[in-house]
């Protein structure tokens, strides 16, 4: 079900970045977006070394039906073209009221604002969709996401058994 409104337009960096729904027509954009991500951050995003996204991971990431599953990416127009600079997706969990989120900005852009107005559209939706919780799962060594989930509000905890991971959960 698409939902009016999801469309944001934004300056930043002297840049007008637009926020919005991924389209199934975004998947070229989005294997490009994923193989120019330093190595450290395609880690930080997929707990994995990968180069790029497999065809049916990649259909699966530009393919949502804005309720279970929703994705924002941010875009820039370069040269004529749209290009992806961040992207922020969650997807519902086994728990009823419950939702999995992950997030990703471009190198050139962390510290931006790029990833908190794609938190934030993605809590606006999760929360419009019904959902109660927002959880990540985060290596220790990615601070930055560690102190945007702090900011926005996150609690941050290990689960016993687990601590090579943080556990991140948001009352939405």
């Amino acid at each position: 079900m698409k939902r009016k409104g999801l469309i944001k337009h934004l300056l930043l960096k002297d840049t007008d970045v637009t926020i919005r729904p991924i389209r199934a027509e975004d998947s070229g954009m989005e294997q490009e977006f994923v193989q120019h991500l330093s190595k450290e951050s395609r880690y930080f995003r997929f707990m994995a070394s990968i180069w790029e996204l497999s065809p049916k991971k990649l259909k699966y990431f530009t393919e949502i039906d804005y309720n279970r599953h929703m994705a924002f990416v941010a875009t820039i127009m370069r040269d004529h073209k749209e290009v992806e600079i961040g992207v922020a997706r969650y997807v519902h969990t086994e728990i009823p009221g419950s939702c999995e989120f992950g997030i990703t900005v471009d190198d050139a852009w962390h510290g931006s604002g790029v990833a908190v107005m794609l938190m934030i559209s993605l809590e606006e939706t999760a929360r419009e969709c019904g959902f109660k919780t927002m959880e990540g799962i985060v290596l220790p060594r990615n601070e930055k996401m560690l102190r945007l989930a702090q900011k926005r509000g996150f609690e941050i905890y290990f689960v016993p058994g687990e601590e090579e991971t943080v556990h991140i959960r948001l009352q939405l």
